[in-house]
């Protein structure tokens, strides 16, 4: 058996093969759509995923506005930021955030399971949320994806 042909492959920029994506958020757990679009935007359903490398595909999030939570949290969670100055925590509710910009909680749920460092940046460009049915990367040709189909 000649062991020298099994060569393992490791991703680089000039190799990877990144598709667009379009996924329906309409009804969506936004923890089980988070971590199913982050393991998309990561590469980690390819063959050849490479920890180090850029090999997602580019993930296109449409009606972010529908997705759901379970139980009360719509009423209870609570999003915390800070501006930086003393007493300037401040604190939202997701009926709050999605009456201002309904495309947060998809963002912020997905960019908090990607890497946290300058590739996880990186890959966080890779998606695109919008709150309607309309998106304008007609040109690209995304291939639309069911959650229930991605691993």
């Amino acid at each position: 058996m000649n062991t020298l042909s099994y060569k393992t492959i490791s991703a680089n920029s000039a190799t990877v093969n990144k598709n667009w994506v379009l996924v329906d958020a309409q009804g969506e757990t936004l923890g089980r759509l988070a971590s199913k679009v982050a393991n998309l935007i990561r590469g980690k359903h390819k063959t050849n995923f490479t920890p180090h490398v850029d090999c997602g595909d580019y993930v296109i999030v449409i009606n972010a506005e529908k997705v759901t939570l379970t139980g009360n949290k719509f009423e209870d969670k609570e999003y915390i930021s800070h501006t930086g100055y003393p007493g300037g925590q401040r604190v939202a509710k997701p009926s709050q955030l999605m009456a201002k910009k309904p495309t947060f909680m998809v963002e912020k749920a997905v960019k908090g399971m990607l890497p946290k460092n300058k590739l996880g940046s990186e890959m966080f460009r890779n998606l695109h949320v919008y709150a309607g049915n309309q998106h304008p990367h007609e040109a690209q040709k995304p291939q639309q994806l069911k959650l229930t189909e991605i691993k």
